[in-house]
């Protein structure tokens, strides 16, 4: 908790989101939007959750209307938050987000405007203007050095794939910094799980591709539970005692199914598990009755939330199984 701000200055906002969690897709509305017979119905649910007119029909529309239910999230809270950092924890990846697609873009020279997001701290206009006149010192934070340095790799190796590991290295560092200065254990343990989540998955995907252990560790994120030694051990052994190394961690069944996936077998329940380790670190936040723990906790539920909708509306509209869009949808974290 940043100095000065007690858990008691959170009584107020934590009251509030207590009261916004009712308008949550819970399991049983999720359940009611996947057996809705007709599209109609589905949009009716959703608008007694608060959501506007989705059509899964236009993908790109129905992303722009959710970003706009993201940004107002973001807003409403940040008035009241004590802490507005902890709005800035949640917004500053989309900013790493769109110096990717910048950089991209004029490595490419292509338009990077449709992948570019207004959720992030800094309007896109903004950051494009800094990216391209290499304004490095204007960002906030660690994000000038991190896009100096993944334009330097990009401009080098001419390989989009190694400047987007360079700047999801300093993403993750900016969280873990961002944490460390509001002094919040729980938002710093939530940096822990996402590091060791990512560093699983990291570890699978490497072995999948049959890259050595020096491959991975120009990939592997500091700060996690998990020392990073112990991943590349795992790795020179071709996969050997992945499953133990994870066991004593959130990630347990995640790494167990992960084992499977790394000899071939399928990925997408791995993905699935991986996310669900972090939103069942986030479902603490349930059990705590004011602090920072419900707002962290809320706005990763959002999120979660967000991007379940997303699977379940396009999935009903390709016609996707109700089963098997379930089997693809995440935990949610409160």
């Amino acid at each position: 908790m940043a100095k000065g701000i007690r858990d008691t200055d959170y009584l107020g906002i934590s009251a509030r989101i207590r009261a916004m969690e009712n308008s949550l897709l819970t399991r049983d509305r999720m359940e009611q939007l996947l057996e809705a017979r007709t599209e109609e119905d589905a949009a009716k649910l959703l608008t007694e959750c608060g959501y506007p007119p989705l059509d899964p029909r236009h993908p790109e529309e129905m992303d722009a209307s959710l970003s706009q239910v993201r940004q107002e999230t973001f807003r409403d809270l940040a008035d009241s938050a004590p802490d507005p950092r902890y709005i800035d924890f949640f917004r500053l990846k989309y900013d790493y987000h769109n110096v990717k697609a910048l950089l991209k873009g004029a490595a490419l020279g292509t338009d990077p405007n449709h992948m570019l997001t207004e959720l992030g701290r800094i309007p896109s206009l903004d950051l494009a203007e800094a990216v391209s006149r290499e304004d490095w010192d204007s960002l906030p934070g660690k994000l000038g050095v991190a896009a100096a340095e993944a334009k330097e790799v990009l401009d080098t190796t001419r390989d989009p794939q190694l400047a987007d590991i360079v700047l999801d290295r300093w993403c993750y560092a900016d969280l873990a910094e961002t944490a460390e200065e509001t002094r919040s254990p729980f938002l710093a343990g939530y940096v822990r799980v996402q590091v060791d989540a990512a560093n699983l998955r990291a570890l699978v995907r490497t072995l999948r591709m049959g890259k050595n252990a020096d491959f991975l560790k120009g990939v592997l994120l500091d700060g996690g539970e998990v020392d990073p030694d112990g991943i590349l051990a795992v790795s020179a052994a071709h996969g050997g005692g992945l499953a133990e190394l994870y066991a004593p961690t959130a990630l347990a069944r995640a790494a167990e199914s992960g084992a499977e996936a790394a000899k071939g077998g399928a990925v997408t329940e791995f993905e699935k598990l991986c996310d669900d380790a972090v939103s069942a670190y986030l479902d603490q936040a349930r059990f705590v009755p004011f602090g920072d723990a419900p707002l962290v906790g809320y706005l990763a539920a959002r999120e979660t939330e967000y991007a379940n909708l997303r699977i379940l509306l396009l999935g009903r509209a390709a016609g996707l199984s109700a089963d098997v869009i379930r089997s693809r949808l995440r935990s949610g974290a409160v």
